[in-house]
């Protein structure tokens, strides 16, 4: 049985930082890409950043120089750094975890998601 635990969430003013963790049970971290999707409400999810399992990422344009994606795999855990954050970052982030990473995009299995940690951005 696969488990995925998001963390980490929380409220914080526009400029600040949050770190989002992730922790994986289960076969599906090792040798797996993963990513983290976010979604506000009366949105679509949508993409944030991607892993490979040799530590290549991938960003949506909206974080790029902003957030970076970390992971380690010997304590099955991945993260999400976050820094200047912006009203419009808010949402529920949510894990998923054995993707694929392809030519730099990174493609979410349906079947692994967490449950989600609430991001909160006040203006």
């Amino acid at each position: 049985q696969v488990q995925l635990v998001e963390s980490g969430g929380g409220l914080v003013q526009a400029g600040e930082s949050l770190r989002l963790s992730c922790g994986a049970s289960g076969k599906v971290f090792r040798g797996n890409a993963m990513g983290w999707y976010r979604q506000s409400p009366g949105k679509q999810r949508e993409f944030v950043a991607g892993m490979s399992t040799d530590g290549r990422a991938v960003y949506a344009d909206s974080v790029k120089g902003r957030f970076t994606v970390s992971g380690d795999s010997t304590r099955n855990m991945m993260y999400l750094q976050m820094s200047s954050l912006k009203p419009e970052d808010a949402g529920v982030y949510y894990c998923n975890a054995g993707g694929i990473y392809h030519s730099g995009t990174y493609l979410p299995n349906a079947r692994f998601w967490g449950q989600g940690t609430q991001v909160t951005v006040s203006s």
